[in-house]
């Protein structure tokens, strides 16, 4: 099964719209794309400014740590790769979202901690190494351990509990992005192309339009134009 269709069906089914109410990127490159989250966030819709304040303070500080970020990076692009249409999820921001997010809502906090060491003792025990160290093979048979809660052995319970808030924040991260939204083919409030009624309905009913309509009306290429009145 495609990830990334699996992930977008549930968001389109409001899955991972609930949880917004309630690649490894070295030092500079990482600093860059967190400023430009913080600026696309900012510049995106509208706060008060109490709100603006807040935001300012929840990005003035951090919670996790390098390593802890870098691990999350690399499991955010194993839940949603990049493909042939799309980018990935840190290409997305989601990183900096996850670390948004577990600020803005500490109760994340604990738990996404925890879980990542949980990801780095289970690397050692398997692999005697941390996640960030293993092949991309080795960290795709812990993933597909920790992926399916219903098929989970007892021992990976604790791994699957964390592995299902983490893919649902990425979700959410990555589906409220720009690449996200692309991703989905949501249009907004784009505007629409409209070149008449359909010719089998105007047969239907006997009906058709005339040349001046036509030549006036009918014309998508012109659709941004503004209407210039003879009469």
């Amino acid at each position: 099964m495609d990830r990334r269709e699996t992930i977008k069906t549930l968001v389109m089914g409001g899955v991972a719209s609930g949880l917004m109410l309630h690649g490894c990127v070295p030092g500079e490159e990482k600093q860059e794309q967190a400023e430009a989250v913080k600026k696309s966030d900012k510049e995106a819709y509208g706060r008060t400014p109490e709100e603006a304040a807040r935001d300012e303070e929840l990005w003035s500080k951090s919670f996790f740590n390098e390593h802890e970020m870098a691990t999350i990076a690399v499991l955010s692009d194993i839940v949603i790769p990049a493909d042939e249409t799309s980018g990935s999820a840190t290409e997305a921001g989601v990183p900096e979202f996850i670390e948004f997010i577990v600020k803005d809502i500490p109760q994340h906090q604990t738990p996404m901690r925890g879980g990542l060491m949980w990801l780095d003792r289970e690397s050692n025990l398997r692999y005697d190494k941390q996640f960030l160290s293993c092949s991309d093979e080795e960290r795709k048979m812990i993933v597909e351990d920790i992926a399916y809660p219903e098929e989970v052995k007892p021992e990976h319970k604790a791994g699957a509990v964390f592995f299902s808030r983490f893919r649902n924040l990425v979700a959410t991260g990555f589906y409220t992005s720009e690449i996200g939204i692309k991703d989905l083919g949501y249009m907004g409030n784009t505007p629409n192309v409209w070149d008449g009624v359909p010719q089998d309905v105007l047969d239907k009913h006997g009906l058709a339009y005339d040349e001046k309509t036509l030549r006036e009306c009918i014309k998508p290429e012109e659709r941004g134009d503004i209407m210039e009145w003879d009469d």
